[in-house]
C-alpha cells in the first residue's frame, strides 16, 4: 500500500488559499502526499510569488485547473469567478483526478476542498474518494448559512436572500455576536446586480456539502468559539493554524512580501508602531484613501503600512500633498508583509485591519489589539467578534457620508492604545489559542485523530 495522497481544493482567493495551504504544509510533515490544486491564474500567482520552485521530490505538489475566465477578466468579481469555475470545475477536475490516479504510485485517497468548492466534493464523491470539507472563516459564519431556511421560516430574509426587516439584528446565541441583516454575506460580495441572487444560491449548496463529506474542520478554536461549533455539532476546530509558527517559505501568497520591513521594526521602540494592512480586496476611493494617510500622519506613531498597487480606484495612489516628506522616517509603506512575522514582532502597538480571518487568527495569535475596518463578506460578523465579544479592539465609525475621518482615526488608536486592559486580552486570548493548538490541546487532538484517519 503506498502512502495516503490528498487532494487539496481552495476557493480562489487568497484568504482561502493561505489557511489551505498551511493545513497542507501540516499534512505534509505527517508523510501524507498532497496534490494542490489552484486555478491557472493563481497558480502562477503563488510561484511568482514563492520565487522558486517546490522541492519536486517533496510531498507537496502545486496543480493547476482552469477556472473559466479569460486572459484580463477581473477575478475580484467573485460573482462571476464563482459562476465561471461552477461551469468548468467539475470536468477540468475529474479529468485530473484521472490523470493523477493514471501517473501517480499512490492513488489519490481523499479530497479535501474548500466547504466553498462543494462542487469538488460532488465529483469526488461520485468517483467514490473519501471527503473532507474545510472552513477557512468562523465556523459562527457557517452557522449562519446553515441556518438560512429557518431565516425565511422566520420571515428575517425572502427566498432570494433579501432581507425583510432591514434593521432587526440577528443571533443565533446569547454568547454570539449579533448581525446586522444588510451585512449578510451574500449582500456583500462584489457590486454586480447580479451576484446577490446567484451567491445566495450558492451559499445553500453548502447545507449538502455540510451533511455529506465524511469531515468538516475549521480553522477555528473552541476558546474562540464554543457556541458557533454548538450550532455546527458536525465542524470540528483544528485552528488558528497560524498560532502554531510552523508556516514554510510556500505561504500560499498572491504577492511577494517585502522582508525589509521587518528590519525597520528592529529599529523601533517595543510597543510603539501601528501595523495597517488590508487582505487581498479592500478597494479605496481616492478621499478615503487620502484620509487614511492623514489620520496615520497625526497620531504622530510610526506606522507600518501595506498598500497593495490595486488598493485604490484609480491608476495611482494620490497620497496627500506634501505626506511623504512629512511623514519620512515614521513610516514604512510595502506592497505586501510578511504578516505573520510583522504581528509576531515585539515593536507592534495595535493592527488597523480589514478583519479578514486569516488576519484576525494572527493578531489573536500574537496578542495584538485591533482597530477594525471591515470591506466586505464575513468581515463584518469578525469584527463583531473582535469589538463585542472578544473585546480586543475598537470599531472605526464613518460620517454621514460613509467616509472615516482623520480625526476618528487619531482618536481611536489613542484610545486603543491608552487603555491596557485591550493588550491584557489580547495576551489572555493568545495563551488560549496556542494552548489549543498546542500537544494535547483541543484543536491539536482534532489534527491528530484526522491524520489517524487519513493514514487508515
Amino acid at each position: 500500500m503506498g502512502k495516503p495522497h490528498v487532494v487539496v481544493i481552495p476557493y480562489p482567493a487568497q484568504g482561502h488559499v493561505i489557511p489551505l495551504m498551511e493545513l497542507s504544509q501540516n499534512l505534509a510533515k505527517q508523510g501524507i502526499k498532497i496534490s494542490f490544486v489552484n486555478t491557472v491564474f493563481n497558480h502562477k500567482r503563488v510561484l511568482d510569488a514563492f520565487g522558486e520552485k517546490v522541492d519536486k521530490n517533496g510531498l507537496l505538489h502545486l496543480l493547476s485547473v482552469p477556472d473559466g475566465l479569460e486572459d484580463g477578466e477581473d477575478r475580484n468579481q467573485l460573482g462571476k469567478l464563482t459562476e465561471s469555475l461552477c461551469q468548468v470545475m467539475p470536468t477540468q477536475l475529474n479529468e485530473l483526478i484521472h490523470k493523477v490516479n493514471g501517473s501517480d504510485d499512490d492513488k489519490i485517497s481523499c479530497v479535501l476542498a474548500d466547504i466553498s468548492m462543494g462542487l469538488a466534493l460532488d465529483v469526488a464523491a461520485e468517483l467514490g474518494i473519501p471527503t473532507v470539507g474545510f472552513w477557512p472563516t468562523a465556523v459562527l459564519q457557517l452557522a449562519v448559512l446553515l441556518r438560512v431556511p429557518k431565516l425565511i421560516d422566520d420571515g428575517l430574509i425572502d427566498e432570494n436572500g433579501t432581507p425583510l426587516m432591514k434593521h432587526k439584528m440577528i443571533q443565533l446565541s446569547p454568547m454570539t455576536p449579533s448581525i446586522h441583516p444588510m451585512n449578510l454575506v451574500w449582500l456583500n460580495i462584489d457590486d454586480s446586480p447580479s451576484t446577490p441572487k446567484f451567491m445566495f444560491d450558492f451559499q445553500l449548496w453548502k447545507y449538502k456539502v455540510v451533511e455529506t463529506t465524511d469531515w468538516v474542520l475549521c480553522n477555528s478554536s473552541l476558546e474562540l468559539e464554543l457556541q458557533g461549533f454548538n450550532l455546527v455539532p458536525k465542524a470540528l476546530p483544528i485552528g488558528p493554524f497560524l498560532a502554531t509558527n510552523r508556516l514554510g517559505n510556500l505561504s500560499g501568497n498572491f504577492w511577494p512580501e517585502d522582508p525589509t520591513c521587518l528590519q525597520w521594526l528592529d529599529q523601533q521602540s517595543p510597543g510603539s508602531v501601528i501595523y495597517v494592512a488590508f487582505g487581498s480586496f479592500t478597494v479605496f476611493d481616492q478621499i478615503q484613501f487620502q484620509e487614511l494617510a492623514l489620520g496615520l500622519e497625526i497620531t504622530e506613531r510610526p506606522f507600518l503600512w501595506v498598500v497593495r498597487e490595486d488598493i485604490t480606484k484609480g491608476k495611482h495612489h494620490n497620497y496627500p500633498k506634501g505626506f511623504n516628506e512629512r511623514v519620512g522616517n515614521q513610516c514604512r509603506i510595502v506592497s505586501w508583509a510578511p504578516q505573520a512575522a510583522v504581528l509576531g514582532h515585539s515593536s507592534i502597538a495595535c493592527f488597523i485591519s480589514h478583519c479578514g480571518w486569516n488576519s484576525t487568527m494572527e493578531g489573536v495569535s500574537n496578542g495584538v489589539p485591533f482597530l477594525c475596518w471591515p470591506y466586505f463578506a464575513d468581515q463584518f460578523l469578525n469584527e463583531s467578534y473582535i469589538s463585542d465579544i472578544w473585546k480586543l479592539g475598537l470599531k472605526l465609525q464613518k460620517d454621514e457620508g460613509g467616509i472615516i475621518r482623520k480625526e476618528e482615526i487619531k482618536s481611536k488608536v489613542e484610545q486603543l492604545v491608552g487603555d491596557e486592559n485591550f493588550k491584557t486580552r489580547a495576551i489572555e486570548l493568545k495563551q488560549m489559542v496556542t494552548k489549543s493548538v498546542g500537544d494535547g490541546g483541543s484543536s491539536d487532538k482534532v489534527f491528530k485523530n484526522f491524520v489517524q484517519w487519513l493514514k487508515s
